[in-house]
Order: structure tokens, then sequence, then C-alpha cells
């Protein structure tokens, strides 16, 4: 089974690269981040015809995630994080697939920081923490995949001093993140490529596609019943370069039936 997340940054304006890669990698399960539609707006069409079933939470012009099962009908379990009835922010899917509940997780950037979208940044992944546990203590298997902006280590940076006064790279940003994988959760890309140097992201500026100047910021995190079955994880690179791709790659991991 593969499972992937990918940041499309646009799910109409990307939707040719979006059917190529589902027709040229085919994964069982995948997460969208960034799809900036709102729910009536959503192709579905176009994924049926290409043989996905998909749930979706948008939101007009930024945001939104989706959840596509090839061959199936996500069953959707959770739709927004709990923990704030007044964040309408579509950042959060939750579906039943094939025997594993799957998250699809578009986190806040929290830039500028210091200052409140910081502070929300913060407090989501408090919330995120807290929904991680009750899938744990409940022995779901389950996999968080999304854009978390949040770069975990040194090695998850094309330079280490590059973006030091980024909310992705700050101690607090950190440390949340490090503190779900202290719940049990295992990180598949850095469990697979420890040295780091495996990049998702790489920004429409500065030339950063061309000179290879990229982080990791999507990631999978994996419960321990699914963790047992990862056989392989990486990322479909190539579809970062093609022409009017989103900035993010596709991410996935490889799990034994």
């Amino acid at each position: 089974m593969r499972i992937a997340t990918y940041n499309i940054n646009g799910v109409k304006a990307r939707l040719p690269r979006l059917l190529e890669w589902l027709e040229e990698t085919q994964p069982d399960i995948a997460c969208l981040q960034e799809v900036k539609s709102q729910d009536e707006g959503f192709p579905i069409a176009e994924f049926e015809r290409a043989g996905y079933g998909a749930i979706w939470h948008g939101q007009k012009s930024f945001n939104g995630v989706a959840i596509l099962a090839k061959g199936a009908q996500p069953i959707e379990t959770q739709r927004t994080l709990p923990g704030d009835p007044l964040d309408e922010h579509a950042r959060y899917l939750e579906a039943d697939i094939l025997g594993i509940r799957v998250a699809s997780i578009y986190l806040p950037n929290g830039n500028p920081q210091p200052g409140p979208k910081f502070d929300y940044k913060l407090a989501w992944m408090k919330r995120l923490y807290a929904r991680a546990a009750e899938l744990l203590a409940a022995e779901i298997p389950a996999v968080l995949a999304g854009d978390y902006n949040v770069i975990p280590h040194a090695h998850d940076i094309w330079a280490p001093a590059a973006m030091l006064d980024d909310a992705l790279r700050q101690p607090e940003s950190i440390a949340a993140y490090r503190a779900l994988l202290g719940q049990g959760w295992t990180d598949a890309l850095a469990t697979h490529y420890p040295q780091g140097g495996v990049w998702t992201f790489w920004d429409f500026q500065a030339g950063a596609w061309q000179r290879d100047h990229g982080f990791r910021i999507d990631h999978l995190l994996l419960s321990p019943a699914v963790a047992d079955r990862l056989t392989h994880c990486g990322v479909d690179k190539d579809h970062r370069g093609r022409e009017k791709a989103s900035d993010h790659a596709p991410t996935w991991v490889e799990l034994a039936d």
C-alpha cells in the first residue's frame, strides 16, 4: 500500500500535474493540502474518472485539505481539528481507508514571528498533540500526513543557517513536533534517511529549485502498528520540476500488506 502527501498549492491551477502524478505513481491514498477551493468547486468528477474516491474540506482562496483513495471511498471520521470551535481554517481532515486511519494536515505557517500567527501555530500544534494522543490511546493504525511547516533538524534544510528567524525553524515549533514523536509516532523519512538531505519543498523565489535550495516540511507520521509495516519511503522530486508544478513534491510511504 502506498500512502502519499502532496501540498498541491491550488487544486484547480495544478490539476493537470496532479492527475499526471496519480496516473504515473498510482498511490492507494493521497492526502492533499492547500487545495484553495471552496467545497462546491472541488473537481471531484476528475478524480472519479481517474479511479479515486474523495472527501475534502475546502476554503475559498487558501488552506483546504482532501483525501483521495484509489478504488475506494474514504469514510470521514473527523473534520477540523478538535479543541477550538472558533477556528474556521480548513486544515485538518481524517478518514478510515482500507483499515487505516489517515489524516491530511496543513499546519499553520506561523510567520511572521513573534506575533499572533506564531501563537496560532503553537496552539494548533497543541491541539494536534491531543488528537494524536487519542488515536494512539485507541490503538488505531494511523498515518498523520501533510505539510507540517516544521523543519525538524538542521540537516533537513539546504543550509543549516538558512531561515533561522523563520517560524518553521523556531525552537518552539521543533519542540512541539518532537513532542508528537515522543508519543510514539515514527517520522518515516527521518527513519529511512537519518543523514537528512531529503527535501520536499523548493520555493518559487530566488531560483531555489534550480539551485536545489530546499527543505523538508512534508512529513508522514506512522503509529506503531503502521510503522511495523513500513518498507519504503521517498519523494517524487521530479514532479517538482515540471511545468506549472506545485512548490512541494509528493512524499510517500509504502506499507507491507
